[in-house]
């Protein structure tokens, strides 16, 4: 019979802000978590093995659909992709935005709702904006809820 792995980070990270992977980094590096980022390129991580990238091939939801594969009950995903976070929760993982906020099965249906009408709106034509830059608040945000994170699940030495 096999042992249950510890909790490991997933990191949507073509799109994450490179603020947010450095939080992870030194978070990552702390409680000793492994942290394992996916994307269409290599991004840099601090050498070792505890923190790496996984590159994967060019396309629509490439890294998306491995990340779904990969991670397990309890684990983190760090994404601002509200299909994946549901994705994600189904499978019984933890879903974080690189804003600091916490999807849950309680709102993800909700957020999933207002982006498939943003997305009818911006079909149709119309300008909805872009999202503001990531502030002091959001970096804090994060921060912070990736510490409540480690605390119930971080191992150390092991």
């Amino acid at each position: 019979m096999s042992e249950k792995r510890n909790a490991m980070i997933w990191v949507d990270a073509d799109a994450c802000p490179k603020v947010v992977r450095d939080i992870l980094f030194k978070a990552a590096n702390r409680t000793q978590t492994m942290t394992r980022l996916l994307a269409n390129q290599m991004i840099a991580t601090p050498s070792g093995d505890l923190i790496t990238c996984i590159q994967v091939e060019q396309g629509y939801d490439v890294a998306d659909n491995e990340i779904v594969r990969r991670c397990e009950k309890g684990d983190l995903v760090i994404t601002q992709d509200i299909p994946l976070a549901s994705e994600v929760i189904d499978k019984g993982a933890v879903a974080l935005s690189p804003r600091g906020q916490l999807f849950t099965r309680e709102n993800i249906k909700s957020r999933l709702n207002m982006r498939d009408f943003m997305d009818t709106l911006r079909g149709s034509g119309i300008h909805t904006g872009g999202a503001k830059p990531l502030g002091d608040k959001d970096k804090m945000a994060f921060a912070n809820q990736l510490d409540r994170w480690l605390a119930k699940n971080a191992k150390p030495g092991k």
